[in-house]
């Protein structure tokens, strides 16, 4: 559910075209909420690690993205030496490291409590922005942080009445995961406007694959790999990564992006949809209620901007 630097704010398209956006947003939020039910697939059919899935599924996107590229937008791949130091902290961490929380969120929390706690990362955002660049931090910002602050705790199983709660790896990852994910946003604010959005994508997951390479050596790779978790590897390639990045960058052609911002919000409802559906995952009603504190949270954040 990402937020791309290069986003375009404005409302200049026909409604024929706002009607292609729309659609176009909504069918990448369904592929992203697919996300979480196919890293759990490939972890029970390989063991792979959450450190080895990162770096394969970074490394491979990057491949499809510098290939599909340079055969048909190579211009799209010149950057200037100054962006590149940018580049590498939004791949680095904002991909790469993002991707190793992600995937262990998936694993200790599940999905759809990972899903949630990554909604959070536009109030992040919002945080940091006020710290670094004096961005204004109005009545409806501080109204989103209380409300996501409280959200995230109860869907993190802090409540009064007991229940079902995280262990402390989990509620470090609920941190983990919006802080790394805000910085893709972060680092990109410095390059917004500049790129395509495919091209940020691409340096974003080649630098968050070399990131991750060295750390390859501590952990053990799928070899052989297990052709039951094949089929699950090409989705979340497919499915889960290259089509609804394409697909939200076809939207953002077409609407404001804080209304492709808000509409991708849905990708919590699918996730957890989903989550149910293939996983058997439940959430308890606070929690329920704590995903919608986070999602009334993040649309008045979008409100007040």
């Amino acid at each position: 559910m990402p937020e791309l630097a290069s986003a375009k704010e404005g409302g200049g398209a026909t409604p024929r075209w706002n009607v292609a956006g729309y659609l176009a947003v909504l069918t990448a939020a369904v592929c992203w909420g697919t996300s979480g039910i196919f890293v759990k697939l490939i972890v029970v059919g390989s063991g792979i690690s959450a450190l080895a899935l990162a770096f394969w599924r970074d490394l491979l996107t990057s491949a499809i993205l510098w290939t599909s590229l340079t055969l048909l937008r190579p211009a799209w791949l010149r950057v200037q030496k100054k962006d590149l130091l940018w580049l590498m902290g939004l791949g680095g961490v904002g991909v790469g490291t993002f991707h190793v929380f992600w995937n262990l969120a998936v694993i200790i929390n599940g999905v759809a409590i990972a899903t949630v706690q990554q909604a959070a990362m536009p109030v992040i955002v919002a945080i940091v922005a006020w710290l670094l660049w004096r961005e204004a931090l109005t009545v409806y910002k501080i109204l989103a942080i209380l409300l996501t602050f409280a959200g995230t705790m109860l869907i993190s199983g802090l409540d009064a009445w007991g229940g079902v709660r995280l262990s402390p790896m989990g509620l470090l990852l609920g941190l983990g995961v919006p802080i790394t994910y805000a910085s893709y946003s972060l680092f990109g604010k410095k390059i917004a406007g500049r790129y395509h959005p495919l091209t940020i994508l691409t340096y974003g997951f080649s630098f968050g694959a070399l990131a991750l390479l060295p750390l390859q050596l501590l952990t053990s790779q799928p070899w052989p790999v297990p052709v039951a978790a094949l089929p699950w590897f090409v989705g979340l390639l497919g499915i889960a990564t290259i089509l609804p990045f394409s697909l939200y960058t076809f939207g953002l052609e077409r609407l404001p992006a804080s209304v492709a911002g808000i509409l991708v919000m849905s990708e919590i409802l699918f996730a957890t949809v989903f989550a149910y559906i293939f996983l058997g995952e439940r959430l308890s009603p606070l929690q329920i209620l704590g995903a919608a504190l986070v999602v009334g949270g993040v649309l008045i954040l979008y409100k007040s901007r």
